[in-house]
């Protein structure tokens, strides 16, 4: 079953580590996009609403009143994950719908890390000297045997 995550934006914000909601929201979609679920982070107040791989960024005027219809629209369809401290919230997001506190949800967030792994195929089965001596073949060079 497909995974929905929906954040209660500052609700996070102010509960995390980030300093600004551009930090948190590259966050959080690096955070979906890992799990292979899809995400919706809803602001209150004015701005442009974006889209960020796996992740949507809504603003509303009442963030709340987004954050319940989008879990009621989804929850029959999703496995549906609200993330928020707003006990209003959560509450009204219906009993077919995960919870997860926002103090939770931080002390258990892992950041997606970059990592320099070897390359996949071939390539990465090579040792270093194959891989030097296959480099200047390539180059019009002699191998040198």
């Amino acid at each position: 079953m497909a995974e929905l995550y929906l954040f209660d934006g500052y609700n996070l914000l102010h509960a995390g580590p980030f300093a600004d909601a551009r930090e948190l929201v590259d966050a959080l979609a690096s955070y979906v996009a890992v799990r292979g679920a899809r995400g919706v982070v809803v602001f209150d107040g004015v701005g442009d609403d974006a889209t960020r791989g796996p992740l949507e960024v809504r603003f509303a005027a009442h963030a709340d009143t987004l954050l319940e219809r989008l879990a009621a629209e989804h929850r029959e369809e999703t496995r549906v994950m609200l993330v928020t401290s707003d006990a209003t919230v959560a509450a009204a997001a219906g009993v077919n719908v995960a919870k997860l506190s926002s103090q939770t949800f931080f002390r258990d967030f892992r950041p997606a890390q970059h990592r320099e792994d070897r390359p996949e195929g071939l390539a990465g089965k090579l040792d270093p000297e194959t891989r030097a001596r296959l480099e200047r073949l390539r180059r019009g060079g002699k191998s040198a045997e």
